[in-house]
C-alpha cells in the first residue's frame, strides 16, 4: 500500500512518483510491474466537457441506430471496468474521469470509423492522448482522415536513409494526411501553433502497432 509519496517530475502526461510501499506482498505475489496513479483535484465536469461527451454519444448512436441514454450508460460501464472507478454520472463526475470518458468514446469512433459532425480535435479534453491515438488508428489529428506518419523536425530520416532499417524509437511523430503532411513541410512551427498540436515519442507499442 502506497503510504505517501513525491512526485519526482512529469512528461507527456506521466508523473514518476518515488514512494513507499507498506505491504509489498500481494505485488511480489501476483508479479505485478506496473500501477496507475490518479489525480482528484476535486474540480467537477465542466460544461464544455459535458457538451463534448453528449455530441460524441449522439454521433455514435446515429451512427450505430441506438438510443443515445443505452449507449451512454453501455459506455460508463466500460470504462467502470477498464479502470476499476465506481458508478459515475454526467451531472458531477469529477473533471479527470470526464476527460477520460470522452477519450474512450473517441477510441471508439476511431477503432469503428464512426463519421462525427466535427473533427474529433474540437471534441478531445485530453491532447496527449488524443493525439497518441490518431497515432495508434492512423488518422489525421486535424481532420481524422487517413493519415501518413510525419516525422517531426529533429527526428526526421535522412534522404538516402533506409526506414525499414532506421531505429525509430524514441523520434517524435505525428499523424497527417496527405494535405495537412504539405502543409506542415511548409512551416511546421506555424503549423502546430496554429492547431495547438505537437509530436508525440514513439514508443514500443506504437512501433509495432505502425510497423516501424
Amino acid at each position: 500500500m502506497i503510504v505517501g509519496g513525491i512526485v519526482r517530475g512529469v512528461k507527456n502526461g506521466i508523473a514518476t512518483i518515488l514512494a513507499p510501499i507498506e505491504n509489498d506482498y500481494l505485488i511480489e505475489q501476483q508479479e505485478i510491474t506496473e500501477c496507475e496513479v490518479r489525480f482528484d483535484d476535486g474540480r467537477t465536469i465542466t460544461a464544455e466537457q459535458r457538451k463534448k461527451a453528449y455530441a460524441l454519444i449522439n454521433e455514435i448512436a446515429e451512427w450505430s441506430g441506438h438510443f443515445p441514454n443505452p449507449l451512454k450508460e453501455l459506455f460508463k460501464m466500460e470504462y467502470m471496468a477498464k479502470t476499476g472507478c465506481g458508478y459515475f454520472s454526467l451531472s458531477d463526475c469529477n473533471i479527470s474521469t470526464a476527460r477520460d470518458y470522452i477519450s474512450l468514446l473517441i477510441e471508439f469512433c476511431f477503432e469503428n470509423n464512426v463519421p462525427t459532425y466535427d473533427t474529433l480535435l474540437n471534441r478531445t479534453d485530453d491532447i496527449n492522448k488524443y493525439l497518441y491515438q490518431c497515432l495508434a488508428h492512423r488518422k489525421c489529428v486535424i481532420c481524422n482522415r487517413k493519415a501518413d506518419i510525419h516525422h517531426v523536425t529533429g527526428s526526421r530520416i535522412g534522404i538516402g536513409f533506409d526506414r525499414h532499417k532506421i531505429n525509430h524509437s524514441g523520434r517524435s511523430v505525428i499523424a497527417l494526411c496527405r494535405e495537412h503532411h504539405q502543409e506542415a513541410h511548409q512551416s511546421e512551427n506555424t503549423f502546430f501553433n496554429k492547431y495547438h498540436i505537437y509530436g508525440i515519442e514513439l514508443d514500443d507499442y506504437l512501433l509495432k502497432k505502425l510497423k516501424l
